[in-house]
């Protein structure tokens, strides 16, 4: 079903597997800009901030403080010039911020070219899932999102193999060349594949008062508000183990030479649950996959907590726990996000760039003010961010309590 059946524009569309990889590859921007960095930071730590490492964690959770600025304004751009100008304008500045990373020479410059890099993030991420808004609604987007999602992991799986190698060949600053590359790429593509799906006719003014009035519309919704909370409590989270799982392979589990490896596999895991969550949630629904997915990661990082506790912490037990809830973690946001998105702008079509907008910068900017004290708080175990899980799944699971089922 489509949104806008009678433009012009949305009927030339692309064949569906092309489409779906080319959407995987503007969602995995942000993936691969904070998993390919995973295996530099304690390079950076060492050359930028010896005295601080923690710090170094901060290059991640500032691309997505940068992202989460930048998503505000990328749906409204994209309202009023079409959704094709304003991914690519975004990919721009994440080059100029990706070329700044490169040559900086402070950390602190480092971090301000993570935020712009972030900046220019926001476009392809948050104007990619107003396009496919704009085509699909409802289950269907959901499900398309989820096969987009499944393709998407394998840049997660991948991305930390490829920094390391990258790292090891030419050293931590040509990591951001590849993300140059990798951009011009994606730019390049949705260009010349691409037809634009939103009709002059149905575009919306750049405008305080229409950016306002549309933004009003999105937080008077009082489910759309409990998902925005819950997706804020779900992405921070899984930031928080981003951001300390470089360190707590290595330091924790001595693992940091076989981090890349065991992070694919981690991620492999994870993209399963994409896959399946496209299959179930024709039948379940995607209110109900979400909430009973929250209350299992609740209950289940609850008993790894215990365990670790009891001192099942260390050792080649503790690492096996550890994996298998780690990777249980990324394995439900595959059930979860998705359909937090879909839920959350299924009466938003009309203003789909805006909603999105809304949405995904309030849920990520409030998701760094958890997830950057939670990673601060590595002691040398993972007990901080198990607690993070604990309290924030079973948080999200009694706020999906309190939606109306659809």
């Amino acid at each position: 079903m489509t949104s806008a059946a009678d433009s012009p524009l949305v009927q030339r569309r692309l064949p569906a597997g092309e489409f779906t990889v080319m959407i995987a590859m503007l969602f995995a921007t942000v993936a691969f800009s904070i998993d390919a960095m995973l295996p530099a930071l304690p390079e950076i730590a060492a050359e930028l901030t010896p005295d601080a490492v923690n710090h170094a964690q901060l290059i991640l959770t500032a691309f997505v403080l940068g992202m989460g600025a930048g998503t505000a304004i990328a749906g409204p751009i994209s309202d009023a010039t079409g959704r094709k100008p304003a991914i690519v304008g975004g990919f721009a500045l994440y080059i100029a911020g990706a070329i700044l990373a490169h040559y900086a020479p402070t950390i602190e410059l480092l971090l301000a070219a993570r935020v712009i890099q972030g900046l220019g993030a926001a476009g392809p991420r948050i104007v990619g899932l107003a396009l496919v808004r704009d085509l699909y609604e409802g289950r269907e987007m959901a499900r398309v999102t989820s096969f987009a999602m499944t393709i998407f992991m394998i840049v997660p799986a991948v991305a930390p193999s490829i920094g390391a190698v990258i790292i090891g060949l030419a050293g931590w600053r040509a990591v951001f060349l590849a993300f140059v590359v990798f951009a011009l790429i994606a730019a390049v593509w949705l260009g010349q594949r691409q037809p634009e799906t939103l009709a002059p006719p149905r575009r919306r003014p750049l405008s305080g008062r229409n950016i306002l009035s549309a933004a009003r519309e999105v937080l008077a919704n009082r489910d759309v508000r409990i998902y925005t909370v819950v997706m804020t409590l779900g992405f921070g989270q899984m930031f928080a183990l981003l951001s300390t799982a470089q360190q707590i392979f290595d330091v924790t589990y001595g693992q940091g030479a076989n981090f890349p490896l065991w992070f694919a596999l981690m991620a492999a895991i994870a993209a399963s649950a994409t896959f399946l969550n496209a299959t179930l949630v024709m039948r379940v629904g995607m209110r109900r996959l979400a909430t009973d997915a929250y209350l299992w990661q609740a209950i289940s990082s609850s008993v790894v907590l215990a365990v670790v506790l009891g001192g099942v912490g260390t050792g080649a037990a503790g690492f096996a726990v550890f994996f298998l809830w780690g990777s249980s973690v990324f394995f439900m946001a595959g059930l979860t996000f998705g359909n937090l998105n879909a839920l959350a702008l299924q009466k938003m079509g009309h203003i789909a760039g805006m909603a999105a907008s809304v949405i995904a910068s309030i849920s990520t900017i409030m998701a760094v003010l958890i997830a950057g004290p939670l990673g601060q708080t590595f002691d040398g175990t993972a007990v901080p961010v198990i607690v993070g899980v604990v309290i924030c799944s079973a948080l999200a699971w009694l706020l999906m309590r309190r939606t109306l089922p659809h």
